[in-house]
């Protein structure tokens, strides 16, 4: 209430003004502005987005940039300004030729939105960092000094009771949300059923019949902020799905929701399932499991994008509760069963998990004072602890850096360990069985290639789960009094059997192709050729299996040689000399590739393609400003020891490829070392093809 404290507050930092407009004519108070620059400019930034992304050198021709006519429109509380932006330049990349008719010219639609703010009648909501809600923070400089100066409430949409003192009571306005008509069936069914899920979770909130899910009305525009959309887009590769929100960025009132789902995610869920059950026995017919698992995975996918839409953020440590929320990313669950045959009826779970209810019941239950919000909210967190129902949402996920050990992207189980063995052995099991029965007849039989990239790489983010272990810390985010454990080192046994799963997947055996699936995959044919779906290799045309087995190693290695978990290594084996440290998985690493039994035959061409990448991690740790000093220290130690080995049992070597392996190794070592600074002197394992969103959304 003191406007001279606002003053001071408001003159003490920047503004932004975003324009400067021409006066084209005035009536009355009234101004008419000539706002074709502003709308008509690369707001987007889509010029050096694509400079960053090395696809070419681009600028906004003028010439070729107008507005939109047809999507500039007015609606009740917003304002649609849409215009056709084209930039020019020189193609470097390879992705634009993929999307565009010509990569020279680039034309694309670029909307700005004026959106009326709503009137003062909702009330914010306290963020809690262990709630599971995003959140909106500004700085409060009249509060007073024993209190925090940075403000956080939970981004949520306004929903009100008709009886407001009633445990259950209809919504004044119940929260609509619409799907796109330009989604087809089966497609469409899915997503509605999916999305509708969240009307139990309302209901347990105290709200009857709050949500809804229906058709986009006939004359509907999705770029009408009153509409709540669900939008079935397109493009040429897998890309993530959205759940974006238009919020009022003073309270944090969620004034849109806007869902973004890409309709190839449905076809990469059938080309996995493809994959696992080889199911064209006759040729031509698939099983219905197929479809029926890219359907589930569907309906998952539509409640986890509303789910944001809601205000939910993401719950990575679900799945380690028994697949709790939809606001994981849920890796598909694959089985064997006594026959050892692959099933997939419960690849994805049906309906909201406990997380999802009693996070959304924090958000939406409505109090009838600010007293009653502050204790009902108070309560609901610590029924939720009480059941035991984790939270750790995105930075703490992240599979390289990251030190949860229940928190990852596409896993399952509460053993990340265990569940990595058995998927190993899945893995295993659809490898024996896959044929030419993974394609229909009269596909070319090089586009096999494309089914066995996801089985090969079956494993990929069960590795990433378990790695976590290693070097993990288990912990919540804590607030003081509320009985959550300290934070606490991932026991050491638990390590060890991580470590010991982590190695696994580096064995020549798990990762050398039989010479019947070999034998199967010829060059592309006339008219095709391979995409990012598909190993790259050294062979040229032909199928490199050395160089998959490499990039499937290398996935792993990166992990266990990571600087920060390598960092952690060191630093919980002082503090608990049970666990492993990082000296103990150098030679347990070293133990398994260099100092391993030879192989023959196509394995030892994979044993040395493993043993180098296994090298070339080593070298990066070594000389990572990332790392700590002892990290780097004993990488280099390791390095040291190895140079040793190699040229103590080169001469001792019968096999002369193996021979050459060790003096080739030897001599990049010796060069590494003398030049530690220098960039890596091997030649990198090639990346693997893209696994993210294997059917998953952002």
């Amino acid at each position: 209430d003191n406007e001279a404290e606002k003053r001071s507050v408001r003159e003490a930092f920047a503004q932004s003004i975003l324009w400067g407009f021409s006066i084209a004519a005035e009536t009355q108070g009234r101004v008419l502005v000539d706002a074709t620059g502003f709308f008509l400019r690369d707001a987007h930034g889509v010029a050096d987005r694509l400079k960053d992304a090395k696809e070419g050198s681009y600028s906004l021709d003028a010439a070729r940039s107008a507005l939109f006519a047809p999507g500039v429109k007015n609606f009740p509380e917003n304002t649609i300004a849409e215009a056709t932006l084209t930039f020019k330049g020189k193609p470097a990349g390879k992705h634009l030729s993929t999307v565009t008719p010509t990569p020279e010219a680039l034309t694309v639609r670029q909307r700005h939105s004026f959106v009326k703010l709503p009137d003062s009648g909702y009330r914010p909501r306290a963020f809690d960092p262990r709630a599971g809600f995003f959140s909106l923070s500004f700085a409060d400089y009249a509060t007073p000094v024993e209190e925090p100066l940075r403000k956080r409430y939970i981004l949520r949409h306004r929903l009100k009771k008709k009886n407001p003192g009633a445990a259950r009571s209809e919504a004044q306005e119940p929260i609509v949300y619409y799907l796109d008509p330009g989604a087809p069936e089966p497609v469409r069914s899915a997503l509605l059923d999916g999305a509708r899920w969240w009307s139990a979770a309302f209901d347990a909130a105290g709200f009857i019949k709050a949500f809804r899910v229906e058709m986009l009305p006939e004359g509907a525009d999705m770029m009408d902020v009153r509409y709540n959309v669900i939008q079935w887009v397109h493009r040429s590769t897998r890309g993530w799905s959205y759940g974006a929100s238009v919020i009022d960025p003073r309270t944090g009132e969620i004034l849109k929701g806007h869902v973004s789902l890409g309709s190839l995610r449905f076809r990469q869920d059938f080309l996995i399932a493809e994959g696992l059950l080889a199911p064209y026995e006759t040729g031509t017919q698939a099983t219905p499991a197929m479809r029926a698992m890219a359907l589930a995975r569907l309906r998952q996918l539509s409640a986890h994008e509303i789910g944001h839409t809601l205000g939910l953020a993401h719950n990575f440590a679900a799945s380690a509760d028994g697949r709790a929320s939809v606001m994981d990313y849920p890796h598909p669950l694959v089985q064997l069963n006594a026959a050892g045959e692959i099933g997939l009826d419960s690849a994805y779970a049906e309906g909201l998990g406990a997380w999802d209810i009693a996070a959304l019941r924090y958000g939406y239950t409505e109090f009838a004072t600010a007293e009653a919000e502050r204790a009902g909210l108070a309560a609901l967190v610590n029924e939720r602890l009480e059941a035991g129902l984790h939270f750790i949402s995105d930075r703490d996920a992240r599979p390289r850096g990251g030190a949860h050990p229940a928190a990852h992207l596409w896993d399952n189980g509460a053993d990340a360990a265990t569940e990595l063995q058995r998927m190993l052995k899945v893995r295993a099991r659809a490898l024996e069985e896959f044929s030419e029965r993974v394609i229909p007849a009269g596909r070319p039989l090089a586009s096999l290639s494309e089914r066995l990239t996801p089985i090969f790489l079956l494993h990929r983010y069960q590795t990433e789960a378990c790695a976590k272990l290693l070097g993990g810390l288990r912990y919540a985010y804590t607030l003081r009094g509320d009985g959550q454990p300290a934070p606490a080192i991932v026991e050491a046994q638990l390590q060890h059997k991580a470590l010991d799963a982590l190695l696994a997947t580096l064995n020549p055996e798990t990762l050398t192709l039989s010479d019947r699936i070999l034998d199967l995959i010829p060059p592309q044919p006339h008219g095709y050729w391979d995409g990012r779906e598909h190993f790259k290799g050294h062979t040229g045309l032909t199928f490199d299996p050395v160089a998959a087995a490499a990039s499937a190693a290398d996935m792993t290695l990166r992990l266990i040689l990571n600087s920060q978990r390598a960092s952690r290594l060191v630093q919980y084996k002082a503090r608990n000399p049970a666990c492993p440290g990082l000296d103990e998985t150098l030679n347990r690493l070293l133990a398994i590739t260099w100092k391993a039994p030879r192989k023959s035959g196509l394995a030892a061409e994979t044993q040395r393609a493993v043993e180098s990448a296994a090298l070339a991690r080593m070298m990066k740790l070594a000389s990572s400003a990332n790392a700590s000093n002892q990290a780097r220290a004993l990488a280099w130690a390791a390095l040291e020891n190895l140079v040793h080995y190699l040229e103590l049992n080169a001469p001792l070597l019968s096999d002369s490829k193996t021979a050459a392996h060790f003096r080739f190794a030897r001599a990049q070592i010796r060069a590494f070392l003398e030049r530690p600074t220098q960039e890596v002197p091997l030649t990198p394992a090639p990346a693997a093809p893209p696994g993210s969103p294997i059917g998953c959304g952002h």
